[in-house]
């Protein structure tokens, strides 16, 4: 839910306020419901409001807690607020709001920073303390929540999105040659803290950063599982697995549930998403509405997964939504598709979300989504081979990456090449680190903890609160993964991946949408760029603006533009795709 934005000041000057308003401007979508601003001196503190929980203007933010000296602005939903209001009332605390936030602000007063540990859910805020002048700001474990900032000399900026910092000015918009190096090599993943723009940073997940009124500032990360077994656990059998597994995803599909407004699913008709409604109707949840979408096959492959949507639809009695996007709806939905996103992302998912957000927010305003069950159960297909890995670094590599650092060289302009193999450098520093027991628990560690982040979760955040509309997220719930984590890579490898899961889900849904192909969000016509398409992304990469910039060879452009179909990555993602999507996101947001 909402936006977040602000400015903090390290030199004794006033926030600037029409800056956090040009912010939340950029923001509107993500908050339609409200606005509000609270400006303290040096601080300044915005934010847009998308109601889920209490409805009433008491839970209004900024919030401001005149009795402790806290100030808050939030994004996200913290699903046990209910216990830990109870447990904060038990210590003599008075609250004057019915939610989230305020719960919040309460528990950083009792608990101080360490408070994040409690929390069950997704969020990014900032917390002023008046007394002392110290700013912390927070994501959560698993940076579904995004947290952007910029700084320029005593100015600190922050906000929910990129283009909001963007909107407020003075900021360095030249490219970062590491984070073009990743998003060229790491199939578009720019971890934290860079961004693909010189002048914008991020904030790590399971990250809690505090600024004292000089600006100097300490980070400290507040989760990171070990991915390894324990000893009480050696005795466990692949049931033992199984049941757990389901008992954990049951209390994370229920704690999502929590809501003041009806929650539907986003169901694409494979096995993650349709467990979540299996459990959804354990739970007694009737009248459940729930979203397909599909679109046009092309170059023989077909572009929708209605048969097994249908099935679990039909199965469980669902309010379904089907929609078909045809061709021409399809491209002219891509400029504003492009300008969603918060940084270049160059999977086809993000028009499917986008469109599907879109009919979705018209009846309903949060839904649960399959999201991170792959990277946490071992879903893809380049994990089998690791479990024999020798070298996992050039194994994860091999499978994972778009294009090696002596292929990119050929491929970017001089100037943009990056001084050393960058995204290699950064995913063996990675993999390497202690505390993941086999190759595939380090490949599943980088994924969950890494790939995840600034791939499946930003994809989703952006399309979904490009239309005020709230996903969350299940199979990302840290108990979940924490479980998952101790798992025996064995379990999860089992039945072609997600094999542990699959048999949780056998207890659950019918076996028709278990044993099938693994399917995905199939958009054809963004893969086998031709006709319309290939002239769109023709007069992109040779506008005088994309020339002038120069991130690409020539004679590369022109072998792509020749033969598109033929230029496929070992993820089966375009690279003239790849190429013009960046292009056309720059450009978008006026780089």
């Amino acid at each position: 839910m909402c936006g977040i934005a602000g400015e903090i000041r390290f030199d004794g000057t006033f926030a600037d306020t029409r800056a956090i308003s040009s912010m939340m401007d950029v923001m509107a979508p993500r908050g339609p419901d409200g606005a509000g601003l609270e400006a303290r001196g040096s601080v300044a503190l915005g934010h847009r409001r998308l109601k889920i929980i209490d409805l009433s203007d008491k839970a209004a933010q900024p919030m401001v807690d005149p009795d402790l000296g806290l100030s808050l602005t939030f994004n996200g939903c913290i699903y046990n607020y209910p216990e830990l209001r109870a447990e904060l009332e038990a210590k003599g605390y008075r609250f004057f709001s019915h939610g989230d936030t305020e719960v919040i602000l309460k528990a950083y007063h009792a608990w101080g920073p360490t408070c994040v540990e409690r929390f069950h859910g997704m969020f990014a805020f900032a917390i002023v303390e008046r007394d002392s002048g110290v700013v912390t700001l927070a994501r959560d474990r698993f940076g579904i929540k995004p947290l952007y900032y910029s700084q320029v000399g005593k100015c600190l900026r922050f906000a929910s999105t990129l283009p909001a910092l963007l909107a407020a000015g003075d900021v360095d918009t030249s490219i970062d040659r590491e984070a073009l190096h990743n998003y060229m090599s790491f199939h578009a993943v720019v971890p934290p803290p860079r961004t693909i723009l010189k002048g914008v940073r991020k904030l790590p997940p399971a990250t809690v950063r505090r600024y004292a009124p000089d600006g100097s500032f300490k980070d400290t990360i507040y989760w990171a599982p070990p991915y390894q077994r324990r000893p009480e656990d050696s005795g466990l059998s692949a049931n033992d697995w199984r049941d757990r597994v389901l008992e954990s995803l049951r209390t994370a599909v229920r704690r999502r549930m929590v809501a003041d407004v009806p929650v539907g699913v986003l169901l694409s008709g494979g096995v993650d998403s349709s467990v979540i409604v299996g459990l959804l109707a354990e739970e007694g949840q009737k009248d459940l509405a729930t979203f397909s979408i599909g679109f046009e096959e092309a170059n023989g492959e077909k572009g929708d997964e209605f048969v097994y949507s249908d099935l679990i639809a039909k199965h469980y009695g669902t309010n379904h939504h089907k929609i078909f996007v045809p061709s021409s709806d399809l491209m002219g939905a891509l400029p504003a598709t492009i300008h969603a996103m918060s940084e270049p992302m160059v999977s086809y998912d993000n028009i499917g979300f986008y469109l599907l957000s879109r009919e979705v927010s018209k009846s309903i305003k949060v839904v649960q989504s399959g999201q991170g069950a792959d990277e946490v159960f071992a879903g893809y297909h380049w994990y089998p081979p690791l479990a024999d890995s020798n070298d996992v670094v050039g194994d994860y590599a091999k499978v994972f990456f778009d294009r090696d650092h002596a292929t990119l060289t050929r491929q970017l302009g001089d100037e943009w090449i990056a001084d050393t193999d960058a995204s290699r450098d950064l995913v063996a520093a990675h993999l390497m680190m202690e505390g993941a027991a086999t190759p595939v628990d380090r490949a599943l560690r980088l994924d969950s903890q890494v790939m995840l982040v600034d791939d499946p979760v930003k994809r989703v955040d952006s399309m979904t609160m490009a239309w005020g509309l709230e996903a969350r997220v299940p199979f990302l719930d840290h108990e979940l993964v924490e479980l998952a984590a101790t798992i025996p890579p064995e379990f999860k490898l089992a039945h072609g991946g997600k094999g542990v899961l699959k048999e949780a889900a056998r207890l659950v849904v019918p076996h028709e949408v278990i044993d099938r192909p693994k399917g995905y969000f199939p958009v054809p016509q963004l893969k086998y760029i031709s006709g319309e398409y290939l002239t769109m992304v023709k007069d992109v990469l040779g506008s005088q603006k994309a020339r002038e910039r120069g991130l690409f060879r020539g004679e590369y452009l022109d072998t792509l533009f020749a033969d598109p179909v033929s230029h496929i990555t070992p993820l089966r993602g375009s690279e003239l795709w790849q190429v013009a999507l960046l292009e056309m996101w720059l450009q978008s947001h006026g780089v």
